[in-house]
């Protein structure tokens, strides 16, 4: 990310999980001027919902080189898109592979509304830059977090909208355990205990039992990845 000459004004896809709350810090870090956005999709784990005020409040509290900058905060809520897919994200079905070898986790089309919804909201409030938390380095195999898809959106974004917006993905090529790792050199170990503590990334919304990465079931696909990012962070040199 680029801070150099006038005033940065960022929004940040911000879920409440550990992604976008690691590009949330990094966002305040670097950007002088933060909203955010996030999205009812009407998702099993609408608990994470629950959990971005709570987050909000914290990176401004205990961390006072941030405080000022993190501004509004905007919540769309888009359920056709839940009633449009059969997602095991969206509906109670069992967490499988599908016939393309995808996870059916996979909610086709979410990332490309979530950006497009992004990209109108910035329209409006004067934003430039549009800061998520896509990843094509460790992740469940979504085409829609790969990097050519968010340049794609990008440039049809630009065009249809006659705009000059830049989509910053910053996790895009870091693991699990580097994104654990960009957390403690962002904040310190105050950091990595929020996002352990009050971050919610399990797509069954199950908050019910606290691992030493955080709240989860512990087994669907995106708790396994949390884990083992935490295991192979907490084993680093730097931890």
């Amino acid at each position: 990310m680029t801070t150099t000459g006038a005033t940065k004004k960022v929004l940040v896809l911000f879920s409440g999980g550990q992604d976008s709350t690691t590009c949330l810090a990094l966002a305040l870090d670097r950007y002088d001027e933060v909203e955010t956005i996030g999205f009812d999709y009407k998702q099993r784990h609408a608990v994470e919902l629950g959990q971005r005020e709570i987050l909000r409040q914290a990176l401004t509290r205990d961390f006072p080189a941030w405080r000022g900058r993190l501004g509004f905060d905007h919540l769309v809520r888009i359920e056709a898109l839940a009633e449009m897919s059969q997602s095991a994200m969206t509906h109670d079905i069992e967490i499988t592979l599908n016939e393309q070898g995808l996870p059916n986790t996979f909610v086709p089309g979410r990332n490309l509304l979530f950006l497009t919804f992004a990209a109108a909201l910035a329209y409006r409030r004067g934003l430039t830059y549009i800061v998520a938390g896509m990843c094509e380095t460790d992740y469940s195999g979504y085409p829609d977090c790969r990097d050519d898809a968010i340049k794609a959106m990008q440039i049809a974004l630009n065009l249809g909208m006659e705009a000059r917006f830049v989509m910053e993905t910053p996790l895009m090529r870091l693991d699990k355990a580097a994104t654990w790792r960009l957390a403690e050199t962002l904040g310190g170990q105050k950091l990595v205990e929020l996002i352990v503590e009050a971050t919610h990334t399990c797509y069954l919304g199950d908050r019910r039992v606290r691992h030493d990465w955080g709240y989860g079931c512990g087994a669907c696909p995106a708790c396994e990845l949390r884990a083992k990012g935490w295991r192979e962070f907490k084993a680093s040199p730097s931890a």
